[in-house]
């Protein structure tokens, strides 16, 4: 698939179906994961894969709808080390949540390659991730995806025009 096609075709999947994601196709989403850019080349990150079955009820404490949680086989929880990532030098800004969202992308946008749906989820309860994946100390939970076949179709996208949102030299 030409990357145009790729990033016109991707969606936020909130129907899935149960069927199992095959080892290989689930690690080219991994290696999509690994392979992303980060500040400095830190590499301040982690992913976890979470098989769903029997463990819908504490990934309803993440993330309550059920779509989440117990229609697809997998979610994957992307981390950042926050005290390992990047700083900026000359106010101290942290790019943990940049390096992050780059891999999330790179990784939703593999999965979506290879026929699977994801849905970047940020609107998870941060205190249940940490005691449902057993976070250590320093490891900030960014961004959730169920991972599975879609069992929805997309819906149209409305985009602003690129007038609307490029600016030429100044804002």
């Amino acid at each position: 698939m030409e990357f145009r096609e790729l990033i016109a075709t991707r969606y936020s999947c909130r129907a899935y179906r149960g069927q199992p994601v095959p080892q290989e196709t689930l690690d080219a989403c991994i290696a999509a994961f690994v392979q992303a850019p980060t500040a400095a080349n830190r590499q301040p990150l982690g992913l976890v894969v979470i098989e769903t079955e029997g463990r819908s009820e504490e990934l309803a404490r993440i993330y309550k709808p059920e779509w989440f949680h117990s229609q697809p086989p997998l979610v994957l929880a992307v981390c950042a080390d926050v005290q390992a990532a990047w700083r900026r030098a000359s106010d101290g800004q942290s790019y943990a949540l940049v390096d992050a969202a780059i891999a999330m992308d790179h990784l939703i946008l593999a999965a979506a390659e290879q026929g699977l749906g994801t849905c970047w989820i940020g609107a998870f309860d941060p205190e249940a991730a940490r005691e449902v994946l057993g976070l250590p100390e320093g490891i900030l939970p960014v961004a959730f995806t169920p991972l599975g076949y879609p069992a929805d179709k997309a819906r149209p996208k409305l985009r602003r025009a690129a007038e609307e949102m490029v600016h030429r030299g100044r804002w």
